[in-house]
């Protein structure tokens, strides 16, 4: 029963052991261990910080990567219609171009057709008036197959000649 009911004594020791053990504990142990728990506790914090930062920092670049992409399509799209509006205007070229080209040809043609024509016009006249050359002539020579016929047609002639003036 001497531990349960200790005496002054005991008491006194122990109380004395105690306050060395503080004071050693103080003066040589809680000052690295206080360093240490202050140590750990910092870079606890500055490890928080940095996850913190980096989250930030991530964040910037998510939305930084979101606004590349946006402007990626958005050049990606006026590409595209820049690539339609040359394209068409290519084939609206292309269509007028060709155009052109047919009506000139066209138009070509047809001054072909007009000269041919009166080419063919010409040549019809010329032979025409030669048959009629050749048949006045075969006629006139069988009207003027003798000299009394001559005479008459000449005075006919000279008759309508003189009427005229």
């Amino acid at each position: 029963m001497d531990l349960i009911t200790p005496e002054f004594g005991l008491f006194f020791w122990q109380t004395i052991v105690f306050l060395v053990l503080i004071f050693v504990m103080a003066k040589f142990a809680w000052k690295p261990i206080l360093g240490a728990v202050n140590n750990r506790e910092q870079s606890i914090n500055d490890a928080l910080a940095s996850a913190v930062e980096a989250r930030k920092e991530m964040q910037n670049l998510k939305a930084d990567n979101e606004q590349l992409l946006k402007e990626a399509r958005a050049d990606r799209d006026a590409i595209l219609k820049e690539a339609r509006e040359i394209k068409e205007k290519i084939i609206t070229e292309a269509t007028e171009d060709a155009q052109k080209k047919a009506d000139r040809i066209v138009a070509q043609a047809q001054e072909n057709i007009k000269l041919e024509k009166q080419a063919a016009m010409t040549e019809l006249k010329n032979h025409v008036a030669a048959l009629s050359i050749e048949i006045a002539e075969k006629v006139i020579r069988k009207e003027l197959s003798s000299d009394e016929k001559q005479h008459q047609m000449i005075d006919k002639m000279l008759g309508d000649v003189s009427t005229l003036n």
